[in-house]
């Protein structure tokens, strides 16, 4: 009997080495496309620290630069998706020595540049070139699956009274902007429900936070676990960093006040006035008086709140979701090159 050779499945592995002030966002966007192409590939998630990810999930722990390539040489992936910030061109050049193909996401290194793909949902300015290379745009970001459905319980929902203020500034917080801001809520004269968000890694004590809280009436304070994204729908205003923060408020259209966390994130063109949101620029230098009028005006003027919330819903979110589900598909199926232990045949030049 002639056996019959099968195929072998295809493998892709996700690196989601860094997930600080980003509310999770690339776990959710690695589960998306392993789900899309579940049928075509087997998943793997390399990860520096403990990610909120399924217990189906196959993971293994790669806490160094040097642990990550080991493990690429045990695994021999098809496809490494890396989700892991800026990274170093000695670091990508050794990656790539050893995956057929590698797509980065929002990776504003040089590190990237020796990558097959890079897709920049947080469009910014950067030192470099854009190139065939580089997809960038806010198409590009992938809206959770309930966005819809919390957007249109929103359309049913009155304002709150007192009005709900969320406050949120993601998983760890390093400026502890959730302390200043609320520092600065506290002086506002009218009342309002707020609910503040403590990420699971929020660097800081947080006791003095918690006694101006308990001074307050009509405000709470949830530490991690917590469903930004229904918490935000349940909303007046959101309070957050920049990120990928505003574009889960964006994809709800909520009126929301950003303040960065960062000197990077004040050089992002995404979000702005044009886009619906009132950004304040560096949160450790944000007046007290601009947070306070920045809340106060959706508040007390219906027409400038309906202006950024029908802006924020015009915005090309997750208009090009199936370009990023095909860059995928097309490096697993089109490797770029032939590495050690896998050869390839069909090598894309």
């Amino acid at each position: 009997m002639i056996p019959i050779l099968t195929q072998p499945t295809k493998l892709i592995a996700f690196d989601l080495s860094s997930a600080d002030e980003k509310n999770g966002y690339p776990v959710r966007r690695a589960l998306r496309i392993a789900e899309e192409l579940a049928a075509e590939a087997d998943t793997v998630f390399i990860t520096s620290q403990d990610l909120a990810l399924p217990d189906t999930c196959r993971r293994i722990q790669a806490a160094t630069q040097r642990d990550l390539l080991s493990t690429l040489a045990f695994l021999k992936p098809d496809v490494l998706v890396r989700d892991c910030g800026n990274t170093a061109k000695e670091e990508s050049e050794a990656v790539r020595n050893l995956v057929p193909a590698v797509l980065h996401f929002d990776d504003f290194g040089e590190g990237g540049q020796a990558a097959d793909l890079v897709i920049q949902t947080l469009y910014g300015d950067s030192e470099f070139n854009v190139t065939e290379t580089y997809k960038t745009g806010i198409g590009t970001f992938l809206p959770d699956p309930r966005a819809d459905e919390l957007r249109r319980q929103r359309d049913g929902q009155t304002a709150g009274d007192p009005p709900r203020l969320l406050i949120a500034f993601g998983e760890s917080d390093p400026g502890n902007l959730t302390f200043r801001a609320f520092r600065h809520v506290m002086n506002l004269q009218i009342p309002l429900n707020v609910t503040i968000l403590l990420g699971p890694s929020y660097a800081h004590d947080d006791s003095s936070l918690r006694m101006m809280a308990l001074s307050r009436r009509n405000t709470a304070i949830k530490k991690a676990p917590h469903d930004f994204l229904s918490l935000a729908a349940a909303s007046d205003i959101v309070l957050c960093g920049g990120g990928y923060m505003p574009y889960d408020a964006a994809s709800l259209g909520v009126p929301c006040i950003v303040l960065a966390q960062s000197s990077f994130e004040t050089e992002l063109q995404f979000p702005s006035d044009r886009d619906g949101f009132t950004h304040l620029g560096l949160g450790r230098k944000v007046k007290q008086s601009n947070l306070l009028n920045a809340i106060m005006e959706p508040l007390l003027h219906d027409s400038l709140r309906q202006r950024d919330i029908d802006r924020q819903l015009s915005l090309p979110l997750g208009k090009e979701a199936d370009s990023v589900f095909e860059a995928v598909r097309y490096l697993l199926e089109h490797p770029k090159r032939a590495v050690p232990g896998k050869p390839v045949p069909d090598v894309v030049n």
